[in-house]
């Protein structure tokens, strides 16, 4: 067994066994339901297996504490999810479950916390057999619009799209959640959000029928040159002219059978 093929073997074990009581490293824990139509097309195909994927996200995080030498506060330090969803029908009226006080901002401060509403697009890494593959990947995904797409090292392909979105709506002040935006400006980009989602559902499916059609023998259709075209109405019409005179000779023939 080659070196990719055990890697794919293990990775189609670990994603067999991932559950929520054994969960993965991701923030939800269990695979993505909604990338399963897109992984079981990926991992169907010899040469390619999912190392990591996201189906797209909406997500409101509280920054970590800062460090001394940055001015952004990190997951690791404090930092927490205040809401997170990967279905559209759960974002209208999110903020109803997000403890906010709704205030007017107050000077900010270097070591301020903030809150960031987020929406993140599909987020897919394919790792090839070969570079022949992971070119023929990437082509595809381009040809699909995910244009922030490239290849890694090990012929890991990541494939993106650009329809984020990502703003600041408040901070941390006295423990306290602060908004200092109002409920319409957050009725706005949950409207953005869901609108990013129909597009970027409509995206993933028009990448797993592409896919599915990789290293699948394609239809050529062949262009002709009017020089081609030209003679091939000749010829067809001249067959058609040879098959009418043979028809009335025949009948011709048949004619003076009867008269004899």
């Amino acid at each position: 067994m080659s070196a990719f093929d055990q890697k794919k073997a293990f990775i189609l074990e670990l994603i067999g066994l991932t559950s929520l009581e054994v969960p993965d490293s991701s923030p939800k824990g269990t695979i993505d339901s909604l990338c399963l139509p897109i992984i079981n097309v990926i991992n169907a195909h010899p040469d390619m297996v999912t190392t990591s994927l996201c189906s797209g996200r909406v997500s409101v995080f509280l920054e970590g504490m800062k460090k001394a030498d940055t001015q952004i506060g990190a997951k690791g330090n404090e930092g927490r999810w205040l809401f997170v969803t990967h279905h559209p029908e759960e974002l209208p009226n999110w903020y109803d479950q997000v403890d906010f006080v709704y205030e007017e901002p107050r000077p900010t401060e270097d070591s301020q916390r903030f809150i960031l509403f987020k929406f993140e697009p599909l987020i897919l890494h394919v790792k090839c057999r070969d570079l022949d593959t992971a070119n023929l990947l990437y082509s595809t995904a381009m040809g699909c619009g995910f244009r922030e797409s490239g290849i890694g090292s090990n012929n890991i392909v990541g494939i993106r799209i650009s329809i984020k979105l990502d703003t600041p709506i408040g901070y941390l002040h006295d423990e306290k959640l602060v908004s200092i935006v109002a409920k319409s400006y957050l009725e706005l980009i949950t409207k953005l959000s869901l609108d990013r989602f129909t597009e970027n559902f409509r995206k993933m499916e028009s990448l797993t029928r592409a896919i599915e059609l990789m290293g699948k023998p394609q239809k050529v259709q062949v262009v002709e040159s009017k020089e081609e075209r030209r003679l091939r109405k000749m010829k067809e019409g001249m067959a058609r002219r040879e098959s009418v005179r043979e028809e009335k000779e025949k009948k011709r023939r048949e004619k003076e059978l009867q008269n004899q």
